[in-house]
């Protein structure tokens, strides 16, 4: 059986998410710390092995195109950008480049960024993003602009009636879209996908807000009953937001970004007994769908042995074994 595999990466405080298909087909949702000057070290893993107490994975994050390069993989057949934050397209030119995108996945929103005083995002980025959104490239890549129920080919078909990768957008709405655009809050333009492989459902939120989740859990509820894993929304920082929508989801399990632990919405997770995982505990997760349950692995070794009598290496998945995904 081929494999579907996921990598959520360790990229600083932002997103990062690499989809490999049983089709070939390579899905990249979002991207950060991508920029060429950011050499990978191919010994961090080694370093961060070494790493006791906290894990402190945050201080060795990779960077997406050396990442995907050591996988060979040298092309993707779509990016898709949930929203306009410069934490979801820190080094998104450098990416194009090194990737060339058949298909951008993007949405409506008329953002503008004015100031880059202290910034520590390349104005370059946005720039070489406000280029394909205002111009709209027709032939490479091709930039799609879908809304909740979109079909297409490829993402949910392959044309010929046949499954395609099974990617649904559950959100946003023109109306959630439209209502961002007023209010210049992009994070409820948010995309959220649900990834549909084998008999698993992976949901990834972006940033996704509130009236996000009131219209998902008023019309694909069924959809996004028991989760069997989640990428949590804003990286699963506490955003001033109702958490109930998790009650819904009920994630196996959720995977966490990098941020500063008061940031953090543990709570949320924890007085409802769902576990999450941190880029900070475990570097890069990585999850091979084909079995049942999900296999996890993570790059950092010293973590698969805590939670693992055996933290064998995969060459294959360059991590270590974890832990299967159950409840």
């Amino acid at each position: 059986m081929e494999m579907s595999i996921i990598h959520y990466l360790n990229v600083n405080e932002g997103d990062c998410t690499v989809i490999q298909h049983n089709s070939d087909r390579v899905t990249v949702i979002d991207v950060c710390n991508a920029q060429t000057t950011n050499q990978f070290a191919e010994d961090a893993i080694l370093k961060a092995s070494r790493i006791p107490g906290n894990f402190n994975q945050k201080a060795f994050p990779v960077n997406p195109i050396s990442y995907l390069k050591t996988l060979s993989i040298n092309s993707v057949f779509r990016f898709i950008l949930t929203h306009p934050d410069m934490d979801h397209m820190d080094g998104i030119e450098d990416f194009f480049s090194a990737f060339r995108p058949a298909n951008f996945w993007d949405t409506a929103n008329n953002c503008e960024k004015q100031s880059w005083g202290y910034s520590k995002f390349a104005e370059s980025d946005w720039l070489f993003y406000k280029n394909l959104r205002d111009t709209d490239p027709q032939d490479s890549p091709k930039r799609l602009v879908l809304h909740a129920g979109a079909q297409g080919q490829y993402f949910t078909t392959n044309g010929s009636g046949e499954a395609g990768d099974g990617l649904y957008v559950l959100a946003p709405t023109p109306t959630i879209v439209a209502s961002a655009n007023e209010c210049g809050d992009y994070n409820d333009c948010s995309y959220v996908i649900l990834y549909r492989t084998g008999n698993h459902k992976i949901l990834f939120a972006g940033d996704s807000q509130d009236e996000t989740w009131d219209h998902i859990l008023e019309n694909y509820e069924q959809d996004v009953v028991d989760i069997d894993l989640l990428i949590a929304p804003h990286h699963g920082r506490d955003s001033n937001r109702s958490y109930e929508f998790l009650s819904t989801l009920n994630p196996a399990l959720t995977f966490f970004g990098n941020a500063r632990s008061e940031h953090l919405a543990y709570d949320a997770w924890i007085n409802r007994g769902l576990r999450y995982l941190t880029n900070n505990q475990a570097g890069c997760m990585v999850v091979d769908t084909s079995t049942n349950p999900m296999t996890l692995y993570v790059t950092n070794e010293t973590y698969a042995k805590k939670v693992s009598a055996h933290a064998q290496y995969n060459s294959a998945l360059k991590a270590y074994h974890c832990q299967s995904i159950t409840r």
